[in-house]
């Protein structure tokens, strides 16, 4: 029984002490109001332990609709920034200074560190500093540029050929205002020398909160064969925000068809209307006269070999010239024996 107990209680799972994850962090304070030059305390749990978090004092905001505005509605330069435990709890000290906005107002504390934000707000009452009532949900949304905008992507053989230039316009804009901006209509307009720009809407989807930021990137075109300077820009309500030279070469494959076709049209149809005057005109008798035959060749009667004469029993030798055989007759003479022979030393 007690080897199942132990098995049981290192298979639960734990939790960090002093921190619930289901459970947001909370923020609390010393006191609800104070003025201008006095301190409060700030205390807070279950935060991530080891966090490093930033305490403000915001106005035109209000616990559930966060930090309307942004930063810029809080005092920045007097806040203090404190490190949680190990339990992730706090408690640190920091002056009351009046925010830029009127209240109503909040304590704000939000993480620094860490790939999850976190933030929490405490209700405050600054002693003296103006109050206004909260903006209308919807109503106050404000864009402005973060960043300078560039045009990304280039051309293809196709625009070498006058196919329509297309970029890709990007620029970073915040949200100033204090309601979120959700799938803003942004109007994009090109204009080319002194000519006014033509305005098409593009539309953006996503939300940008209060005091953030997102990238913004809107594809732009021109018409086909365009070439020059262009210049690119970008519209939110009645407000231009950036504006982005674009230089746009010139499409030479055009050209070079051109040059093509005024030398190879005039060629094609002088030789089609070569072809139809020879066509149409008139044939004149005589003109063409038949080309003179050859007469055929007159075959001669090939002339037959005289028979051979029939072979003699006597073959002829080549020194010795028959009787009969025309031509003179060449003596034959004895032959002559050598001295040295038998029958020459006989007849001597």
């Amino acid at each position: 029984m007690l080897l199942v107990c132990l098995t049981a209680l290192v298979l639960l799972p734990t939790a960090p002490a002093g921190a619930d994850a289901d459970r947001p962090p909370e923020v609390t304070l010393s006191k609800r109001e104070a003025g201008k030059g006095g301190d409060i305390t700030v205390s807070g749990k279950g935060w991530r332990p080891k966090t490093l978090l930033m305490m403000l004092i915001c106005g035109q905001s209000a616990p559930g609709r966060g930090v309307i505005g942004g930063t810029n509605s809080c005092a920045n330069s007097d806040g203090r920034a404190v490190t949680t435990d190990a339990d992730g709890a706090f408690r640190k000290e920091m002056p009351v200074a009046e925010p830029p906005r009127p209240c109503p107002c909040v304590v704000h504390v939000a993480t620094v560190t860490g790939n999850e934000p976190a933030a929490a707000d405490a209700e405050f009452k600054v002693a003296g500093h103006p109050v206004a009532p909260l903006p209308q949900p919807g109503r106050d949304g404000m864009l402005a540029v973060l960043a300078a905008a560039r045009l990304d992507g280039s051309g293809s053989v196709l625009t070498w050929f006058g196919a329509p230039q297309s970029r890709r316009l990007v620029v970073t804009v915040g949200n100033l205002g204090s309601d979120p901006v959700k799938d803003p209509v942004f109007q994009i307009g090109t204009s080319h020398g002194v000519f006014a720009p033509q305005w098409e809407e593009r539309q953006w989807r996503g939300t940008i909160p209060p005091g953030k930021k997102a990238r913004v990137a809107l594809d732009v075109q021109l018409p086909a064969g365009a070439h020059g300077d262009y210049l690119v820009s970008l519209k939110y309500g009645q407000k231009v925000l950036a504006e982005q030279p674009w230089g746009v070469g010139r499409p030479w494959g055009v050209t070079l068809f051109r040059v093509l076709l005024c030398v190879v049209v005039p060629a094609a149809v002088f030789r089609i209307g070569m072809a139809v005057v020879d066509k149409v005109r008139p044939r004149t008798p005589g003109r063409h006269r038949p080309a003179a035959r050859l007469p055929a060749k007159v075959r001669t009667p090939r002339k037959e070999a005289a028979p051979a004469p029939p072979p003699t029993g006597t073959t002829a030798l080549p020194w010795f010239t028959p009787d009969n055989a025309p031509g003179p007759r060449t003596p034959i003479s004895a032959p002559t024996q050598p001295q040295n022979s038998p029958t020459a030393k006989g007849n001597s």
